[in-house]
């Protein structure tokens, strides 16, 4: 019987350095990568997403890295689709394929599926986003901690997609989001290896600043600025963008806006953490750990 698929998934928290280590696996191993980074796939965003470099991107070929514009919606479900149909043509060529990202929900999707959704009220819809605009994300973030504590703990609480999401979805059904992302796992036709990466904290934590620093450097300011008139879209209301926002809306100085920047991707990555380590089928390593890495691997396969 021929060797069976084998999908290696490579997650960790933001600035880690998830990219670099996915390219050495998938030279070592001749495959390709799928981006399981929930904002790379739009191609206006580019600096406050941290994509890969354009080297980076020639040295091994890449999926679902500026696959979408930000006025398309491209849902996680949209995702588990094209994701394993992206999959089924790699492993037409390759025995392995990559899956690398820091968004647990879309990685989650590509290896045990999602629950077929619930239809949503679309009144309910409409009547929260009109309740985003007047008064606020933390209008939506206090009633769905109340209502879907376990689904608020998981995902990124500055998303307001995320948390419209969670609201709409309990508002329709009376059912948590929460209690269909923990169903039955669909039986995929691959196996899996999962690799998780981390370091010590303050380590961490240095390089996301680090990583902040080289984005304003790098024109990020500039970048917002040309993204003004899609700012209503909610892949604009992540981390690195809404704060500037802010700054060119006069409500802050641009100072604060680059530690807000740095405060809250810090607290993304520990959520990032949270997520990732429920999983007990993760082996950690460090980030800079490539040999190890591969050998582990190579032993499992």
């Amino acid at each position: 019987m021929p060797n069976k698929k084998t999908l290696i998934s490579i997650v960790g928290p933001t600035a880690i350095g998830k990219t670099a280590l996915a390219i050495q696996v998938a030279q070592h191993f001749n495959t390709e990568i799928i981006s399981a980074d929930s904002r790379q796939f739009f191609r206006e965003m580019e600096i406050g997403t941290a994509k890969p470099s354009p080297d980076e991107l020639a040295a091994t070929k890449h999926h679902f890295i500026n696959s979408h514009s930000i006025t398309q919606l491209f849902s996680i479900g949209d995702f588990e689709i094209e994701g394993l149909q992206k999959l089924a043509e790699i492993f037409d060529q390759h025995h392995t394929a990559i899956m690398v990202g820091g968004s647990g929900l879309y990685v989650n999707a590509l290896i045990n599926g999602l629950d077929e959704m619930p239809e949503i009220d679309l009144l309910i819809r409409e009547k929260l986003n009109q309740q985003f605009e007047t008064e606020g994300l933390g209008s939506i973030q206090e009633q769905l901690s109340l209502l879907d504590p376990e689904y608020f703990a998981k995902v990124d609480q500055n998303n307001p997609q995320r948390m419209i999401r969670g609201l709409e979805v309990f508002l329709s059904t009376g059912k948590k989001l929460s209690s269909m992302l923990s169903a039955t796992k669909k039986v995929r036709p691959f196996i899996m290896i999962k690799i998780g990466l981390n370091t010590d904290r303050a380590i961490l934590y240095d390089r996301i600043n680090q990583r902040v620093d080289q984005m304003i450097a790098n024109g990020l300011v500039e970048e917002v600025k040309s993204l003004w008139s899609f700012r209503k879209y909610n892949a604009l209301n992540t981390v690195g963008y809404s704060e500037i926002f802010d700054y060119l809306d006069g409500k802050i100085e641009l100072d604060d806006a680059i530690n807000a920047i740095k405060q809250n991707t810090r607290r993304f990555a520990k959520r990032q953490l949270t997520w990732f380590r429920r999983d007990e089928e993760i082996k950690w390593f460090e980030p800079n750990d490539k040999e190890n890495v591969i050998s582990y691997i190579e032993g499992r396969l």
